[in-house]
């Protein structure tokens, strides 16, 4: 009977009497261990060095308009062949938009003011407020009313896309009827 020995290194227990293959084995793990190690920080230097190979920007003005977040839950997927129509779109105190919809939606930031939104939803009225700094998203054909009951203009940044081309990307709706008084 042969006698085998057992040691403890690094909280792993080897076997002494192991072979020849045993050793190699563990060599191609070592092995493969230093080659995924080098891979990585290979990788990790491209990275980090990638960005600094881009070209500075040359006459270029950049001015953003508005920036808001969006609070909605719509989705709006473009179109080939049909316009983006953008505007700012400015309502005093006291003053609406009139029922309207949107062929291709809108995406809407609020840039100054506080308005109402009342939304035509079946035969019931939905109401709701968005203020500065506030996004959201009107449906392709929702029709709605939007007010302004605050003491100061309101200012929206609007993005209509799919409009027909040519075509206005508002289209004037009659009272549904569902939110009475406005």
């Amino acid at each position: 009977m042969r006698a085998v020995s057992l040691v403890r290194i690094d909280n792993r227990t080897e076997n002494k009497s192991a072979g020849p293959k045993a050793k190699e084995g563990g060599m191609k793990r070592a092995s493969r261990w230093a080659l995924l190690t080098v891979g990585l920080v290979g990788l990790l230097t491209a990275l980090n060095v990638a960005p600094s190979a881009a070209t500075p920007a040359s006459g270029l003005t950049n001015i953003p308009l508005a920036r808001g977040t969006n609070t909605s839950h719509g989705t709006i997927p473009l179109q080939f062949a049909t316009d983006v129509v953008m505007v700012q779109i400015t309502v005093n105190p006291g003053g609406s938009s009139g029922w309207h919809s949107h062929p291709g939606g809108a995406i809407i930031i609020v840039k100054e003011g506080t308005l109402t939104v009342y939304t035509a939803v079946g035969r019931r009225c939905r109401t709701t407020t968005y203020t500065a700094g506030q996004a959201f998203i009107e449906r392709p054909g929702e029709v709605d009313n939007v007010l302004n009951a605050g003491q100061v203009p309101y200012v929206l940044y609007v993005t209509f896309p799919r409009v027909p081309p040519g075509a206005s990307p508002r289209i004037d709706e009659p009272d549904p009827g569902t939110c009475p008084g406005i």
